[in-house]
């Protein structure tokens, strides 16, 4: 692991994936999106935590504080299941949250699933990091992330972060004139 790597965080939200009842497909999912699309040298910083809230605000907490991660994206634990409690494991360590980001990416998922409107992902700060929840469905990955790519680089910047560089086939972005 090159420290002068851009660290992006990872993290899986799955009771399921954590005791090995199936296989992780969304995380590598999200890796895949960020090695197609983010030109910019980084490496990931992954975490596997069972859907409690503790678990998930540690993870979120280290990723953020410690590992310096001006991207920390999580997936799953956004529906209104019971053990659902990823966003409110976000707010919790949030200094802020971006209800745009949400509301972008339900837009463009409503499109292909009626049922997206129980999603409960969001977007918040927490010093100098982005936190980005997505659904946990691999499929959706590339859809939301997509939806919002073009705010994200901008926003790392207001944050403190890197200007980032992508690649030809990630979606277009947009960053204001000076």
């Amino acid at each position: 692991m090159e420290p002068s790597l851009l660290p992006v965080g990872i993290v899986t939200v799955s009771d399921r994936a954590t005791s090995g009842v199936y296989e992780d497909l969304s995380g590598p999912a999200i890796r895949e999106v960020f090695t197609q699309w983010l030109a910019t040298p980084w490496r990931a910083e992954y975490r596997l935590v069972p859907d409690e809230q503790p678990r998930i605000e540690a993870a979120l907490v280290e990723l953020a504080d410690v590992q310096r991660c001006p991207i920390i994206v999580t997936t799953g634990g956004t529906g209104p299941a019971p053990r659902d409690v990823t966003p409110e494991a976000t707010v919790a360590v949030c200094d802020r949250v971006l209800p745009g980001f949400g509301e972008q990416m339900r837009a463009v998922s409503l499109r292909s699933v009626p049922t997206a409107i129980l999603s409960r992902q969001l977007a918040g700060t927490r010093g100098s990091s982005l936190i980005i929840n997505l659904p946990g469905k691999p499929a959706a990955i590339a859809e939301c992330l997509g939806a919002i790519w073009s705010a994200m680089p901008y926003c790392v910047e207001l944050l403190g972060g890197p200007k980032l560089a992508f690649t030809e086939s990630a979606p277009r972005y947009h960053r204001p004139s000076p």
